[in-house]
């Protein structure tokens, strides 16, 4: 017989649970005991916030596609978990989150802790938009069918987190319940549901027609790990593919029919491709307002009369924000597979489509003569672009990159190259500063041989300082690049640009001199026991960028840019009633009527 910690271990180690990330209090003691008898089995890592913990086990997910648990007390411990579920949740990533509460005994007694007032021991309420579902077993009895459900709820379709909220007693309540074999319940049942054989057919056949095709990549395709099945597809059929950030590396980004990120900040060719194409097969794509220029035609897309077919594992998602011609129910790669062998055997391009891949070229070409000379700019401070530059050129192919939220997030989207699956982790849908920050520790535990580089801003990074302490802790040997412009800089962008330069609260400004401050960020990270160089000149940048990789070791790099210099906008991007911007390079283009 087991109580009920040691039935939600057991559970764990059955479902190779390689780690449980959190944070102690006396609402999970429970369950710490429980572990303290597996160590052989999972590890347990003590971060010093909660939401520290869900974003590591958020990245953790994004990179082995292997969920991870997390474990918070009840009242304030758990209610800074939140952040990281609502990151999680919104771009597809999955952790159980075991969440603490007062006992059953005390609930609606108002005990140290309890949210009672509008419902008793009411935390599932507080994260009901936020998972998948939440279950708050009250028996330790219940905690079987409450794990096997939670497990099955978070890698089925379309992964999302879940949430197990045990009250105080029934970690320590004996059960007379066997703990189910997560092999009994759930071998022979796939998420790969394919599409219709029908309209798969169809879909084919308007690729093979289509005059200007374009295939637009998003989150999906790397969760469903169609990397192979979409380069087959686009070199077979000769189409090319624009990229939502969370597929980068799906199709390699050096490869001729890779275009790069769609959208306000995305590349020319790009945009100009998803305006001007006649047939547009979009596959795990979500349309956001970002990659989409806020739905507004002749920025990014002109849908109709573009003909949208929309591949997603949610129905949902299929004509949200756009209509659709065709929409195919079903896994990316599933679909993408269908799609191949409906192609039947490589034969020669169709006719037209050598004159659309010639545009592209064009396209290309104008844009890198535009961005050229912030590649090559000695300026001080920084030029932004040359930050992205010499990260790109030191870090190898497999490296694992995480731009938090932050004006950075932008220009690593716009200029990043990547070219394997899964190698840019970022937070897009909810977009939680500090995800990057946390969720690289998450990433090199799930890739120890790979090197695991946060791209954060000053203000991101301040936001999760205590990660140095975890990585210390435990030897992660993480990097931690710091976007230092003295500002929240994307917010200060949008005072600047928008609202006639009327800035307040943006700046890192000492109130009584105007001097520009910050902390020292390499003497924070020394005092924390990890070391640090300061960057502000172009040259240094790519010496310290392979230091700090090479260093097997926490590392901080403090580098300090230019925060005058805006990433160049090929889109738009409409927060109404403000009026939207227009594109720095480039021209919106509407539909002619000869393409109808």
């Amino acid at each position: 017989m087991r109580n009920g910690g040691e039935m939600i271990v057991e559970y764990l180690v059955r479902e190779k649970v390689p780690y449980v990330f959190g944070l102690c209090g006396h609402g999970n003691v429970g369950l710490l005991d429980a572990l303290y008898d597996r160590t052989d089995a999972i590890k347990t890592i003590s971060t010093r916030h909660e939401q520290t913990a869900g974003h590591m086990a958020d990245a953790y997910y994004r990179v082995a596609h292997r969920p991870v648990a997390t474990l918070t007390s009840c009242g304030p411990g758990s209610c800074n978990i939140p952040i990281a579920l609502a990151c999680a949740f919104m771009d597809s990533s999955a952790f159980l989150a075991i969440t603490a509460n007062v006992p059953t005994s005390q609930f609606n007694r108002a005990p140290f802790q309890e949210t009672y007032r509008h419902f008793q021991a009411d935390f599932p309420s507080v994260i009901r938009p936020y998972v998948k579902r939440s279950w708050q077993p009250t028996r330790a009895d219940m905690l079987a069918t409450a794990l096997r459900q939670a497990f099955a709820t978070m890698l089925s379709g379309r992964p999302g987190p879940v949430n197990l909220d045990v009250p105080f007693n029934v970690f320590k309540e004996p059960a007379d319940e066997e703990v189910p074999d997560p092999g009994d319940w759930r071998e022979g049942i796939s998420s790969r549901s394919g599409g219709d054989p029908e309209s798969v057919s169809r879909a084919m056949a308007l690729l093979r027609g289509a005059k200007r095709p374009l295939m637009f990549v998003g989150h999906g395709v790397a969760l469903s790990e169609a990397g192979e099945e979409l380069t087959r597809l686009a070199r077979q059929l000769r189409i090319p593919v624009i990229f939502s950030p969370n597929a980068f590396g799906a199709l390699d980004m050096q490869d001729p029919l890779a275009l790069g990120f769609v959208g306000r900040n995305g590349v020319f060719q790009a945009n100009e491709a998803a305006r001007t194409c006649d047939v547009l097969l979009a596959v795990g794509v979500r349309f956001d307002d970002r990659s989409s220029s806020s739905w507004i035609p002749g920025y990014s897309f002109n849908i109709p009369p573009t003909r949208l077919i929309h591949v997603d594992v949610d129905v949902q998602e299929i004509g949200r924000n756009y209509p659709v011609h065709l929409g195919i129910v079903g896994d990316a790669r599933t679909v993408l597979r269908q799609m191949l062998a409906a192609a039947g055997e490589p034969g020669p391009a169709p006719a037209g489509r050598e004159a659309w891949l010639g545009d592209i070229a064009t396209w290309r070409a104008k844009w890198e003569e535009f961005v050229r000379p912030g590649e090559a700019s000695d300026a001080v401070p920084i030029h932004p672009q040359r930050v992205i530059q010499a990260l790109r050129a030191v870090a190898p192919d497999d490296a694992i990159i995480l731009p938090d939220s932050g004006v950075h997030h932008n220009w690593v989207v716009q200029f990043w190259k990547a070219r394997r699956p899964q190698t840019v982790l970022n937070t897009w849908g909810f977009s939680a500063m500090g995800f990057g920050v946390a969720g690289v520790l998450g990433a090199k535990l799930a890739a120890p041989d790979r090197p695991c580089v946060a791209v954060c801003g000053d203000g991101g990074f301040m936001m999760r300082p205590d990660v140095l302490a975890t990585a210390v802790e435990y030897d992660i040997p993480a990097v931690w690049l710091i976007w230092n412009n003295f500002a929240y800089g994307a917010i200060r962008d949008i005072q600047t640009g928008l609202l006639a330069k009327r800035e307040i609260a943006t700046s890192f400004v000492r109130e009584r001199d105007g001097r520009l401050i910050n902390p020292d960020f390499v003497a924070l990270a020394r005092a924390c026991g990890v070391d640090g160089i300061r960057v502000e000149h172009a040259a240094d940048l790519a010496p310290a960028i392979e230091h700090a990789i090479r260093a097997g070791a926490p590392f901080v790099l403090d580098v300090h840019v230019d925060r005058d210099i805006k990433p160049p906008a090929v889109g738009t991007w409409a927060l109404p009633p403000l009026p939207h911007g227009e594109p720095a390079f480039g021209a919106r283009r509407l539909p002619q009527e000869e393409t109808r």
